[in-house]
């Protein structure tokens, strides 16, 4: 029973690091696409003009 404790309080720094990472890639993504939308806003609002 101790040896199933330890393995649950073990830190597993690979799968935090993939996870971070794969956070921060999303984080991004999700900049990148608020971005893409403001200029096609502003283009809307020229053409619109």
């Amino acid at each position: 029973m101790a040896d199933l404790d330890k393995k649950k309080n073990q830190f597993d720094f690979k799968k935090r690091k993939e996870n971070t990472v794969n956070s921060l890639f999303e984080v991004e993504h999700f900049l990148h696409d608020l971005k893409n939308i403001k200029k096609g806003i502003k283009l809307y609002q020229v053409f619109r003009k």
